[in-house]
């Protein structure tokens, strides 16, 4: 009889061994597939690209300057009015600080333009990078160069 006992006690023994064994072969097998299932879209989510930041715009008050004439007409005037494009925040803040000089800049660049030149689109193509250049110098010694990446036009009256 105590080899039927030894018996039954070794199989009582052995279930719970079994069944514990069962569940942790059946967790495995339950996380892997979950891995699985979602590293498809955690590899999309990776691979999407980070949007661009956003643009800073800085945007000028409407000039009307009279424009250079071979003939001295004094009718020959041009409204303009435009946006920089700029590329942080920190130089559309050095630009408003310093607006006044800015504003003169680009006053005495405007003023200096030909009309003949500014009727055709190389002629705006050209005015926007002398726009760039002539906003590059710092406003005051010690101040880095300025930046801008592009003039868009808001205005642009020819008379």
């Amino acid at each position: 009889m105590t080899d039927k006992k030894a018996k039954s006690g070794k199989r009582k023994l052995l279930l719970p061994i079994i069944v514990v064994a069962v569940l942790i072969a059946c967790s495995a097998a339950g996380y892997t597939v979950w891995r699985m299932m979602k590293s498809p879209a955690d590899a999309t989510q990776a691979a999407k690209p980070e949007p661009p930041p956003a643009p800073v715009f800085f945007a000028m008050d409407t000039f009307t300057v009279n424009l250079i004439n071979p003939d001295n007409d004094p009718d020959r005037v041009l409204y303009i009015g435009f946006t920089l494009r700029l590329p942080d925040e920190e130089t559309r803040r050095r630009m408003n600080d310093y607006l006044p000089e800015v504003r003169s800049r680009l006053l005495m660049l405007l003023s200096n333009q030909s009309a003949a030149a500014l009727g055709s689109e190389q002629g705006k193509q050209a005015l926007v990078s002398q726009i760039k250049t002539v906003l590059a110098p710092p406003l005051v010694p010690g101040q880095p160069q300025q930046v801008v990446n592009d003039v868009l036009f808001t205005a642009f009256i020819l008379r």
